[in-house]
């Protein structure tokens, strides 16, 4: 096998590309990735792992961190001293990672791809005086690479994922046990009787009104820095980036915008991005069936069998169905000269 390291992601078809990232998530697919290329904090190259044929068998983004703006990926807020890794190995943002490997590889071609990526990223590293990491990897991406690292892997989150069988919203709720099929009932039926006027929307037409909510539910968690002007700016750079994909379900009031929801429709799951809601509004039930259950009906119309949903209150997902599983990191101690 050979590896290579090219510059960008448009250096590989985004069909070939696709073929090793849809099963992974969105955060690895060749549009998101692409759009994360123009984010200055960090300079990206992408190693590429090919057979003998020239096939493309394994890939991995790279990402040499010079400023890291977002307090979930400084390595010194999550690793143990004295790692301090400038170099992250596959996806960057979404808290969701893991290598990238053509489906059906033999499990003796797999670890040959893996530890290839982990030397590519390690010589990456070497060459800037530093050494790289893999953050919140799923568990199954831990299983595979943890032989070929040092150390134990660390437990940085959890993340949900919530199953979406049958057909339409009813199959979601028939699918939760008995008292939880009660209240989601009346939490969406309440919020359809008594809520605002729900629009569904692209994210460029309405990246103004979501920023000033997103920076006012940032700054609701301690995230000061996080102004209206820094969250509109990132959220149109996103729209621009990712196009129709951008999807918001939101709630007006009056013509006011009280919430919304972005996600995103990437294989066979739907992904949220971002909710913010304001929390002076009176709307029954609105952070819920923001976060919930109008996305799972837009699921559903899309033909999606998951709902994404991620980290934090994994509690109050796991009560609407979720299953929770771990998010890990690993990190390297060593660049090529040490290993060998």
């Amino acid at each position: 096998m050979i590896t290579t390291l090219v510059e960008s992601v448009h250096a590989v078809p985004a069909a070939e590309w696709e073929c090793l990232a849809r099963p992974a998530g969105l955060y690895l697919s060749h549009q998101w990735l692409a759009a994360e290329e123009e984010d200055p904090t960090a300079s990206v190259s992408y190693a590429l792992v090919r057979d003998d044929g020239g096939q493309l068998v394994a890939a991995a983004p790279l990402h040499l961190v010079h400023e890291e703006p977002n307090d979930a990926y400084r390595p010194g807020e999550l690793l143990p001293p004295p790692l301090r890794p400038r170099v992250i190995a596959g996806a960057r943002r979404g808290y969701h990672n893991t290598p990238l490997t053509a489906p059906g590889l033999d499990p003796v071609r797999r670890e040959t791809c893996l530890a290839l990526l982990r030397d590519a990223a390690r010589d990456l590293a070497d060459r800037n005086g530093t050494t790289h990491w893999w953050p919140y990897l799923t568990a199954g991406a831990t299983a595979r690479l943890a032989p070929l690292y040092p150390d134990d892997p660390v437990h940085l989150e959890d993340d949900a994922l919530i199953p979406l069988p049958g057909t339409d919203f009813e199959g979601y709720v028939a699918s939760l046990p008995s008292q939880r099929r009660v209240g989601v009932r009346r939490e969406h039926r309440e919020f359809t009787a008594n809520g605002p006027e729900v629009r569904h929307l692209a994210l460029a037409d309405c990246a103004e009104e979501a920023g000033a909510l997103l920076a006012g539910h940032q700054q609701d968690h301690g995230h000061d820095q996080d102004g209206t002007d820094a969250m509109t700016a990132l959220l149109k750079r996103q729209a621009a980036a990712m196009g129709s994909a951008a999807r918001v379900v939101a709630a007006h009031d009056g013509g006011r915008m009280v919430g919304f929801c972005l996600y995103y429709h990437y294989a066979s799951t739907t992904w949220i991005r971002a909710v913010a809601v304001d929390r002076a509004h009176a709307a029954p039930h609105l952070y819920f069936n923001l976060m919930y259950y109008l996305p799972i009906r837009d699921a559903y119309a899309h033909g999606s069998t998951a709902l994404h949903a991620g980290m934090t209150t994994v509690e109050a997902k796991r009560r609407r169905g979720a299953l929770i599983s771990g998010l890990y990191a690993l990190a390297d101690r060593q660049g090529p000269a040490a290993g060998a």
